[in-house]
């Protein structure tokens, strides 16, 4: 008996030993993993978390960028209602959020009804190729491009005169009828291929044999669009329009490069709005209280967007 309570005494204290090793070593992976994180922490404390912090005190004050701040309290916020160029900063970028979200997701639906239905012509990988282009191209390019297109004698005015129509050529950028529109198209161009992209690889997931029983059910093409292709795109249709609509809000190199807000201010936006206060008019409060309600603005229409979002038991 009494080996073999020796024998059980020394099994326990390996099974012990064993466990506090295995303890030991998780602990260690643990610390491991914590360690790969660290940059990316620090990374996100220094130029993100830090900065934002400051951003929202700053707004607090009323301060040049040099001399010496003066307590504000929320008046920098009283005044984003109270400054009608502020405000119409913000109504002008609702607008933008048509061009930039709503008309290319519209658009980028009747193309996919038909390039779904004419997947299998031959130059349609091109063709999807071409409307994804300006998504890969450098934003300062593209409103380089377009400011030479929109000018006086520009492609567009050319194309005008033309066929014909002199009496319509005008300088689309330099009109407070035309400017916040035109902006607003080249939005249109830019999210166009981006949606077409998403609810092309949408429509890659249904199943084909979805497609042929409707049409040998004789479904038409709207038919099968309504019944089929836009439920299975509920997820899809939600990515896009949070990706267009926080990039809407967010335009700022397209009207600084563009119209700077002009002409007048008829196509200022809150990121233009933030940064020429800023670094251009010293008032540094009213640029950061500018900064935080449009984050906060951005947060909040992102989490309602998210709600759209099909759950995964659907």
């Amino acid at each position: 008996m009494t080996v073999t309570a020796r024998v059980r005494s020394s099994e326990l204290r390996q099974t012990g030993t064993v466990t506090k090793n295995r303890a030991r070593r998780r602990r260690i992976d643990a610390w491991k993993a914590f360690l790969y994180v660290v940059p990316a922490l620090a990374f996100s404390l220094t130029f993100l978390i830090v900065p934002t912090f400051q951003t929202a005190w700053y707004s607090f004050y009323n301060w040049n960028g040099l001399s010496a701040a003066t307590w504000a309290g929320v008046q920098n916020y009283v005044n984003i209602v109270q400054d009608e160029k502020l405000r119409d900063s913000f109504l002008h970028v609702g607008v933008l959020v048509v061009f930039y979200s709503f008309i290319p997701i519209v658009i980028a639906l009747l193309l996919t009804m038909v390039i779904s239905r004419a997947h299998a012509l031959r130059g349609m990988s091109f063709y999807r190729t071409v409307l994804f282009l300006p998504q890969v191209i450098a934003s300062v390019v593209v409103a380089t491009t377009w400011l030479s297109i929109y000018s006086p004698n520009g492609l567009l005015n050319t194309a005008l005169r033309g066929v014909g129509l002199d009496s319509l050529t005008k300088v689309w950028l330099g009109d407070f009828s035309t400017a916040l529109v035109s902006v607003g198209f080249v939005g249109t161009w830019l999210n166009v291929g981006l949606c077409l992209v998403l609810f092309l690889s949408g429509v890659g997931n249904v199943q084909p044999e979805l497609f042929e029983a409707a049409r040998l059910d004789g479904a038409s093409s709207l038919q099968e669009f309504f019944g089929i292709t836009l439920p299975a795109l509920r997820g899809q249709i939600t990515v896009a329009l949070t990706l267009t609509v926080v990039s809407s809000l967010k335009t700022f190199d397209l009207v600084y490069i563009t119209t700077r807000g002009g002409p007048g201010d008829a196509t200022t936006v809150p990121a233009y709005e933030a940064y020429n206060r800023a670094f251009n008019s010293g008032q540094v409060g009213s640029a950061a209280s500018v900064a935080v309600v449009l984050t906060i603005g951005i947060l909040i229409i992102t989490a309602l967007i998210g709600r759209l979002q099909p759950k995964e038991t659907e």
